[in-house]
């Protein structure tokens, strides 16, 4: 399917508490100053995928910078390329010289220690996930009852599709992939790679094919193409420049309108856990 149809599609089944196994923190406000889209996209309407049904993406979510969205693209790499910029969390899909389809991503950790040229060379539908022997040693608690993995589905961290990215014919262990947790994307997050919102991942699994040059920069790449970034307290980021966004937030911060990120995350943490315990033994 063409990112230029019109066809795209899912309701949410997932708990807020399981987003945490793939390192979210859940935020079902818009960041103040930062608009979304009062009605649901038709790209980001619930869709049939096969046998599931992917939900449709909350508005709150889809702020300016998380929208696909046409954009001009003025960097060297040529068309066919998917560039990830880990430090702006945007990713680009080349389509023609000087034209890309621009999506919003969420960032973890390990989507932040690689850079530099790579090629998709695996792709999986609703792929099966396992915590690495890492996750397990920092969060015994959280992850250990999933150490044996998890089948593919709507409440795996690797969500509707993952594309696996290699270098000299090794795999790197990056990976783009979508989410449990849409409330995510445009954020910095604990664990995980790149993701993308589900039907933004779908519709990017059909128009990559296994061979596909991907452009992971560097954050001096990241400062020379986009400029430096600002972290508002929503955990988006913004141009560093946007200073009517970035007033706002710090209004709705002294406010008390925006909740302490590390007092909701131990909530989360602790909700978490708790899921994990109920779905190892189930």
């Amino acid at each position: 399917m063409s990112l230029f149809s019109s066809r795209f599609h899912l309701p949410f089944a997932g708990l807020v508490a399981a987003a945490l196994l793939a390192g979210c923190a859940a935020d079902p406000m818009t960041p103040a100053g930062l608009s979304s889209s009062s009605a649901v996209p038709r790209e980001y309407q619930a869709r049939a995928d096969g046998e599931r049904v992917v939900p449709a993406v909350d508005p709150a979510y889809l702020v300016e910078r998380n929208r696909r969205r046409w954009v001009e693209y003025e960097g060297p790499e040529a068309p066919g390329t998917v560039v990830i910029d880990p430090y702006a969390r945007l990713l680009y899909h080349i389509v023609e010289e000087g034209k890309a389809m621009r999506f919003g991503i969420a960032v973890g950790k390990e989507g932040r220690g690689f850079s530099g040229n790579a090629v998709i060379s695996r792709k999986e539908e609703y792929p099966y996930w396992q915590p690495t022997a890492r996750m397990v040693r920092s969060d015994p608690a959280l992850y250990g009852p999933l150490a044996g993995g998890l089948q593919g589905g709507l409440d795996n961290p690797l969500g509707a599709r993952a594309l696996y990215l290699y270098r000299n014919g090794r795999d790197t262990y990056y990976r783009i992939h979508g989410t449990m947790d849409p409330s995510s994307i445009g954020k910095a997050t604990s664990a995980g790679c790149i993701r993308l919102f589900n039907q933004d991942i779908i519709d990017m699994f059909d128009e990559t094919e296994l061979g596909t040059k991907v452009r992971v920069r560097t954050r001096a790449e990241s400062l020379e193409m986009e400029g430096p970034m600002h972290e508002l307290h929503s955990g988006y980021v913004v141009p560093a420049d946007a200073e009517k966004i970035i007033a706002a937030d710090e209004a709705a911060w002294e406010a008390g309108k925006i909740r302490d990120a590390e007092e909701l995350e131990a909530e989360q943490h602790a909700a978490a856990v708790a899921s994990a315990e109920e779905r190892a033994t189930n």
